[in-house]
């Protein structure tokens, strides 16, 4: 089973890479995952761009990531009440052609980590949202991390609760991942 982790914090060491690792770190034995670190190179989306001789390279292998991994994980900061640009941007990359997209019925999670208490709330539920639209196989749940600068002690959630129900939310991933190839 492969991952595609995309990390909506482009900061290097953010607490949502935080956040991505430790829920890594609970997917069961064997599942391989990927980061894809080129969110900040997409350009915004265009359907000028969208065909074969102009399509950008990095738009290509973000599709072809998606393609390629079993589920998504989504991992999103909070600004402005919502997701990141840079994630709602490769969602609307990864779902199109409308019909053939990438995205479409690939099993997703939906995390978020904030510095507010509020966990990324909104942005978990905006994520949950335009996945759900562009045609990805999202989990209702999410996990939020509040108050997240202090959430973290030695690459874990100090919260036991908190990093178990990541554990939970990353193990029904991968079980939704079995459903879906059992299925097929």
């Amino acid at each position: 089973m492969n991952v595609l982790v995309l990390v909506g914090s482009l900061r290097a060491g953010s607490t949502n890479r935080q956040l991505a690792d430790a829920a890594v770190a609970h997917l069961p034995s064997g599942v391989r995952t990927t980061v894809f670190e080129r969110l900040a190179d997409l350009p915004h989306y265009s359907e000028e761009l969208d065909h074969d001789d102009a399509l950008p390279e990095v738009a290509r292998d973000l599709r072809d990531a998606v393609a390629d991994h079993d589920a998504i994980l989504l991992v999103t900061p909070e600004y402005n009440g919502s997701l990141p640009s840079a994630l709602k941007n490769a969602v609307d990359w990864v779902s199109r052609p409308r019909g053939a997209a990438a995205v479409a019925d690939k099993p997703a999670a939906v995390l978020g980590a904030s510095g507010s208490p509020r966990a990324a709330q909104w942005a978990r539920e905006e994520g949950v949202k335009v996945l759900t639209v562009a045609g990805a196989d999202v989990l209702e749940d999410t996990v939020g991390v509040g108050s997240a600068f202090q959430a973290f002690e030695e690459g874990r959630l100090a919260d036991a609760d908190l990093d178990a129900a990541l554990r939970d939310l990353v193990h029904s991933l991968a079980a939704k991942v079995e459903r879906a190839r059992d299925a097929a």
